[in-house]
């Protein structure tokens, strides 16, 4: 089966840039002919940074939105981010989406930590202060924005993904759909439900979330540059932007 592999960003500098994501969010990186590769082991997606890009400030408008990073205790993320003098929000449960926080990196790309657990969900001994991020974390979601999910949504099924949930966020005017390489089926078949949210945090692979606005006309993120793909039928990578 295919799998969504990697996010591909072109920075000013791909090293540095990759030191912070070894640093403080605890990937490992290695060096490529194009940049770098951070991220961590498993099957989530890698973050593939290109020379090219430069420091921008990030849009609501913008096409590619963040990187979710999925791990067990999001406090203790928080907590050692501070710590090292990075500035992220406080976490907090928000609506019936997930508890989490929210940072960026040094050259203005989105990052959010949600926890696998709802606040008050979360089991106690969840985490370990020992290790980055308290551990266990993997890149959860890629997030892109759209304004007619209608016409993305036939692109996404025809690469053979599989929707899993649906999370209308009303009173923010938006919703979110989120996709994935797998055969697996949310535990409730109505892909609306709360009862699915925790459950698709704790998935080992990544799924691509889009946040869907009415009439939104996205722009394009300079430093976005695509999706790579492994596994598709006509190569062992592919790289699609969206």
């Amino acid at each position: 089966m295919p799998r969504l592999s990697g996010l591909r960003l072109s920075v000013s500098n791909p090293a540095e840039l990759a030191d912070f994501y070894m640093t403080h969010l605890g990937m490992t990186a290695a060096e490529t002919p194009e940049g770098c590769r951070v991220g961590y082991t498993g099957s989530d997606a890698d973050i593939l940074l290109q020379p090219g890009g430069g420091t921008y400030r990030a849009a609501r408008s913008d096409r590619y939105w963040k990187i979710g990073i999925t791990l067990p205790n999001v406090d203790i993320a928080y907590a050692q981010l501070c710590a090292a003098g990075i500035a992220v929000n406080k976490p907090h449960q928000f609506r019936d989406i997930g508890y989490m926080c929210h940072l960026s990196d040094p050259e203005g790309f989105q990052i959010e930590l949600l926890q696998q657990d709802f606040a008050g969900n979360r089991p106690p001994d969840a985490g370990d202060p020992d290790k980055p991020l308290g551990g266990g974390a993997r890149i959860g979601q890629i997030t892109l924005r759209c304004g007619d999910v209608a016409a993305i949504s036939k692109r996404i099924d025809a690469l053979g993904m599989r929707l899993l949930s649906i999370q209308p966020v009303a009173d923010f005017g938006f919703t979110l759909y989120f996709w994935a390489f797998t055969e697996d089926r949310p535990p409730v078949r109505d892909l609306l439900a709360v009862e699915n949210r925790e459950w698709l945090w704790k998935r080992p692979y990544t799924t691509l979330e889009i946040q869907h606005v009415d009439d939104l006309t996205p722009t394009r993120n300079p430093g976005y540059a695509g999706l790579e793909i492994a596994g598709l039928t006509n190569g062992d990578r592919d790289e699609i932007s969206l």
